[in-house]
């Protein structure tokens, strides 16, 4: 019995170094110039629709950072979370956790699709727009650059039976966060900066409004009565929403993390980050130095476009985002 406990940390370590090498593999299958001879336009097309539906809809870069994760983060970045369900099958956009993903996300990669159908008829993937369109609208809103590489296909398939307890919840316990994300090969350090995502968007109240009254959940007492009163009127209206950093809602920064040591995170995951010891650390510094923060929150995202992805038959091209060929 002795003998066998070394093997449990072994493991562990062929793990990583296992999705460390399929990562190379897949990142050399892919390139960032792969669209500019069957496409040339491609970056120009998604870069235009996704500016003029940012100006229009200031809410799209956060609604398209959040269906870019949970599409990538369960099964791999194949546009599985944009296909419509039928009536034989029910898929992932429709399970219960996708259910709050925001329209504006859905449809600015629709329209982006729709334009390059007319560029380039059944050239460029939908996970690809997905990845760039997320990365382009980051930087729109004072987010960090990263090279996007390109290559990706779309699953045949989407079922929402396959999410099962995939996705990270916010009233998820810190731990189970962390096993989720290190089963995919990500370090603590890397979740915590890919958290910073809550720089920007919304949270529905139906998602915090049970923690606020209670003493142990580390609110600010002063946000905590504001939230009840922005709430008040959620049992009639559960549409209400509060924004996830109200320091700088609209401008990505380091602000959300300067927020959580305050008792200003909305989630229950937000306090978990500072409440363990594990993940305060990287709070604390992602807090004090928006240079790192933004460097390390690239890097983790590039990590995770490359997560799971399809290539050659092991996928399609979709006509349409929302529908298997």
């Amino acid at each position: 019995m002795g003998e066998q406990s070394p093997l449990k940390p072994l493991s562990s370590l062929f793990l990583l170094l296992l999705l460390t090498l399929l990562t190379t593999t897949v990142e050399s299958r892919l390139t960032t110039d792969f669209y500019s001879k069957s496409c040339p336009r491609f970056l120009d097309i998604v870069r235009d629709t996704i500016s003029d539906k940012q100006i229009t809809h200031p809410t799209t870069a956060a609604a398209v950072i959040r269906l870019f994760f949970h599409d990538c983060f369960p099964n791999g970045c194949d546009a599985s979370i944009l296909v419509s369900s039928t009536a034989f099958n029910v898929a992932e956009r429709d399970s219960s956790i996708n259910l709050s993903l925001p329209g504006d996300g859905f449809d600015v990669i629709v329209r982006a699709k729709t334009a390059l159908e007319l560029a380039c008829p059944q050239t460029v993937s939908c996970s690809d727009i997905i990845s760039v369109a997320t990365r382009d609208l980051l930087v729109t809103v004072g987010g960090p650059y990263y090279p996007v590489h390109l290559g990706r296909r779309d699953s045949r398939t989407s079922k929402a039976s396959l999410l099962a307890d995939l996705l990270p919840l916010p009233s998820s316990p810190m731990a189970k966060t962390i096993r989720q994300f290190e089963s995919r090969g990500f370090t603590v350090q890397e979740m915590v900066a890919l958290s910073g995502a809550h720089s920007i968007g919304f949270s529905h109240c139906k998602e915090f409004v049970g923690l606020v009254g209670r003493n142990s959940t580390g609110y600010n007492p002063r946000f905590a009565q504001a939230l009840k009163k922005a709430c008040s009127s959620y049992p009639k209206d559960p549409t209400i929403s509060v924004f996830n950093d109200i320091m700088t809602p609209n401008k990505f920064d380091n602000m959300y993390f300067q927020n959580i040591p305050k008792g200003l995170g909305l989630l229950e995951s937000d306090h978990g980050l500072y409440s363990d010891p594990r993940t305060r650390p990287f709070v604390d510094l992602y807090a004090r130095d928006q240079d790192r923060f933004f460097k390390d929150f690239a890097k983790a995202m590039q990590k995770l476009s490359l997560y799971g992805v399809k290539t050659g038959r092991r996928g399609e091209i979709r006509r349409r985002c929302d529908a298997i060929n």
